[in-house]
């Protein structure tokens, strides 16, 4: 588990628009910050105890933006306190280290997920590690997020040299991809577990899923310990290939496959009733 100070990894995460898609690829993807509470709250009352959001600008597009990151916040903070908000720092191809260093620093998150690729891509581990400083050090709890085994290894090998401040990790495993004809199966997940066995700690894991394979991949996951991350960000249909009608219907799917509904039952970062 993290260290005091530090929230752990929610159980089951909605990821609900990504930075990609749009509405037309689901006219039920929320993209304005009262979408994306509503889309949240719905979610919560079937089984989702945190929110991965992504924001995006008055086009559609995705932004890293502190602003609008401060309002989802407070919105959240005020309609569904107990629920954990993610921030992204996702690049896609826009954003330098620095930009994703400089948000995390201007909004303050109680949590953030970082593309290991992404913040180490200007080859400065000497900013990186000054962020996961101060990010431990303001409580900030980081997810790395890891595409492949080797990225894996290579986060291993920095905790080991002590580039990452002391105690567990959080990581997200990410089987397939957005580009078309590379989903994901459940197999893709030996390899990451197998390269985990080089972390000096078990990290605090979960994992998500591209495409139409996204509820077999979670499944397998749960049974191997760890967390999950569903939603319109990665994969639009139900297990039965049917398209979704909305995020709720993919949070309650999984919920009821993992035998579980925090959102309803209670969990450790929601104890308010369904909306």
């Amino acid at each position: 588990m993290p260290s005091d100070g530090v929230t752990a990894l929610p159980h089951l995460m909605v990821a609900p628009n990504g930075a990609r898609l749009g509405r037309a690829d689901h006219p039920a993807l929320p993209l304005t910050i009262a979408e994306l509470v509503d889309c949240a709250l719905a979610c919560r009352a079937v089984g989702a105890d945190g929110l991965h959001a992504h924001v995006r600008d008055t086009e559609g597009r995705h932004v890293l933006d502190a602003g609008l990151y401060r309002e989802l916040l407070k919105e959240m903070a005020a309609l569904a306190p107990r629920m954990l908000v993610q921030i992204t720092t996702e690049a896609v191809g826009r954003y330098s280290p620095a930009e994703q260093r400089q948000l995390v620093s201007a909004v303050q998150p109680a949590a953030v997920s970082v593309a290991l690729r992404e913040i180490l891509s200007d080859g400065d581990l000497a900013a990186a590690m000054n962020f996961w400083r101060e990010a431990a050090e303001a409580g900030i709890a980081v997810q790395h997020i890891l595409y492949d085994p080797g990225e894996v290894m290579h986060l291993a090998r920095l905790a080991a040299s002590g580039a990452l401040p002391e105690g567990p990790l959080q990581v997200l495993y990410v089987l397939g991809r957005y580009t078309a004809g590379r989903g994901s199966a459940p197999a893709d997940l030996t390899p990451f577990l197998d390269a985990a066995l080089a972390f000096p700690e078990s990290p605090d894991w979960a994992l998500c899923a591209f495409g139409r394979t996204e509820t077999a991949c979670l499944a397998a996951g749960l049974i191997k310990g760890g967390k999950l991350r569903v939603g319109f960000e990665n994969n639009l249909w139900m297990a039965d290939g049917t398209v979704a009608p909305n995020n709720a219907a993919r949070v309650r799917e999984v919920a009821v496959m993992a035998g579980k509904s925090f959102g309803v039952t209670g969990s450790p970062h929601s104890s308010e009733p369904p909306s």
